[in-house]
């Protein structure tokens, strides 16, 4: 049985963690890959598409305390939603760190676009131009 899917990180020596998020150790390149991994194999195993928005959003908004703003689409939610072309070919690795134990070519599918709290931040490849997230507490 499985309650959610999450991202995760490589481990480091502590010193590679310090400083600031744009500092610190990038991790394993999985995340911009990892909605098209798990497409591919609930569709190997006729997963339907409803079981991953309930693993890869809603149950991680929940772990994280801030369900009823993040992890679903409904009135009052914050409105972060992607747009997802199973047909598409996955884009060039965006990470940092590009090491990955993935290929993206048994992966297929991409984000097109992206938005957070119903603003565009990302579409085909182009990012805003500035960041426009923020810290969340629960």
């Amino acid at each position: 049985m499985i309650d959610m899917v999450a991202s995760d990180h490589s481990p480091c020596p502590p010193d590679m963690k310090a400083g600031d998020f744009a500092t610190a150790w990038g991790g394993i390149a999985s995340l911009q890959l990892s909605l098209g991994i798990m497409w591919k194999h609930a569709q190997d195993r006729g997963i339907a598409a409803e079981r991953l928005t309930e693993w890869m959003s809603a149950a991680p908004a929940r772990l994280a305390g801030l369900y009823g703003r993040k992890g679903a689409i409904a009135p009052g939610f914050d409105g972060d939603i992607i747009i997802w072309n199973p047909e598409s070919e996955p884009a060039e690795l965006r990470h940092r760190h590009k090491l990955t134990p993935y290929r993206r070519s048994q992966f297929p599918g991409a984000v097109e676009a992206t938005f957070l709290r119903g603003h565009k931040v990302y579409e085909r490849g182009y990012f805003a131009n500035r960041p426009t997230g923020a810290i969340l507490t629960r």
